[in-house]
């Protein structure tokens, strides 16, 4: 994934919001914390541009190996589980289910060392070809993207939903004609 981890995360954590009764914080802390979990993963990219020098492929890294995010998202939900109206256990379990969100969608069209570091094979479900330089209009310019960009929408669906405020229907409104 290009561009779509930060509208994923919104979407996370929407979905929870709106699934998950009572929830023991406000809205926002959970959204903050979905779309930082679903970006986390990607913090790597300090160190890979930084001190790594572009040498490794970013997703070698342990902040993209499933058995480092499956582990945490476990015990963050036994947490939450154990802890019911703990609002760090919940904020947690969101942002680790956000790491995990972040490596499936990598897993589309991006390579994820599934079983590392047991296993040194990547997986993706597709793969980009390099045809174009620089390497990102690759990316831009596969079919893919179209799912990134759907996500996107998709999440601005949700946002737009969310905050618009509700008017309740008045005859005034509705040109002076009540309906049933």
């Amino acid at each position: 994934m290009f561009i779509a981890h930060l509208p994923s995360g919104y979407i996370l954590a929407t979905s929870l919001l709106r699934h998950i009764r009572p929830v023991p914080i406000a809205a926002s802390a959970v959204i903050a914390a979905g779309i930082a979990g679903a970006m986390a993963p990607d913090f790597d990219m300090v160190y890979f541009h930084l001190i790594d020098h572009r040498q490794t492929h970013h997703h070698r890294y342990f902040t993209h190996w499933p058995v480092f995010w499956l582990p945490l998202t476990v015990a963050a939900l036994l947490w939450c589980i154990r802890a019911k109206q703990s609002k760090a256990s919940f904020l947690a379990s969101v942002f680790c289910l956000g790491g995990l969100l972040h490596l499936v969608l990598d897993s589309f069209v991006g390579d994820i060392w599934w079983f590392a570091p047991f296993l040194d094979r990547p997986y993706a479900l597709f793969t980009v070809p390099a045809r174009f330089t620089p390497w990102w209009l690759s990316f831009i310019l596969h079919w893919s993207f179209a799912v990134e960009l759907a996500i996107c929408l998709w999440a601005l669906v949700l946002y737009r939903r969310r905050s618009r405020p509700f008017i309740p229907r008045s005859p005034e409104r509705d040109g002076g004609v009540c309906r049933s």
